[in-house]
């Protein structure tokens, strides 16, 4: 729940395009000195969506783990609900962004954020898999 709190934070005008460039953009001009400015905003952009996939990957992770309860390993029930459930709220963190005047919803977005769920699981499977035959 609070990683999901903490989804939702992110999702508000504190963290929209033109707030993030204040810190990402002067990072980035110090990291590459020599980029040009279009250089710089797209990987702006790449960073930024690539939080998207890490917020949910995560999201993701901690579903499975609190689906499993006190059960060992990974079963597919559990990891395609931990799948819908994350995407289920990556649909409505973008519906709640559409009202934030910054912020805007993209379709997009969500099926990256289900990608990011989607990896997640596919990960937890082969880990959880690997450690489950050594028992």
């Amino acid at each position: 729940m609070a990683w999901a709190a903490a989804i939702f934070f992110f999702s508000t005008g504190a963290f929209g395009g033109e707030s993030t460039s204040r810190f990402i953009i002067p990072f980035l001009r110090w990291l590459l000195p020599d980029a040009p400015p279009e250089t710089l905003f797209q990987l702006h952009f790449l960073i930024r969506k690539a939080g998207h996939f890490v917020e949910y990957f995560f999201l993701s992770l901690l579903v499975l783990r609190g689906l499993r309860g006190g059960a060992g390993g990974w079963r597919l029930r559990w990891g395609l609900a931990a799948l819908l459930i994350s995407t289920g709220y990556a649909a409505t963190d973008e519906f709640h962004q559409y009202f934030v005047p910054s912020r805007g919803a993209a379709a997009q977005d969500v099926l990256l954020d289900a990608a990011g769920a989607a990896v997640a699981q596919a990960v937890a499977r082969l880990w959880l898999g690997k450690n489950e035959n050594r028992k």
